[in-house]
């Protein structure tokens, strides 16, 4: 299949192809990164304000997912200086609606 032009394609630890669930899933799995998404599903948070809603995670490894998840299009900078989800990663966050609501039943 050739690649279509002006597509980028992300790296993926453990993946040569690049398949965008791989590249998501990398993305989701490191640390921090969907305790962001999760935090930020409600309402933009300041860094100290997430720092603190993400159990005082060490503040370069947040500001480095931070730029990551902005990178991917699922968070952005307010004009007021916190950070929210874009349209992309309220998208994100509601695909993990059904999850949650498992796993508050699972864990009564």
């Amino acid at each position: 299949m050739a690649k279509q032009a002006g597509t980028t394609t992300r790296s993926v630890r453990g993946s040569r192809t690049g398949r965008p669930i791989m590249v998501l899933l990398d993305l989701l799995g490191r640390r921090w990164s969907l305790r962001i998404l999760w935090e930020l599903r409600g309402e933009p948070l300041t860094s100290r304000a997430l720092r603190t809603a993400c159990d005082q995670a060490s503040p370069t490894v947040l500001q480095a997912r931070l730029t990551e998840l902005r990178e991917a299009g699922f968070v952005e900078l307010g004009d007021g200086g916190g950070y929210g989800l874009t349209t992309l990663g309220r998208e994100l966050c509601e695909t993990f609606m059904p999850l949650h609501r498992f796993a508050e039943r699972w864990k009564r």
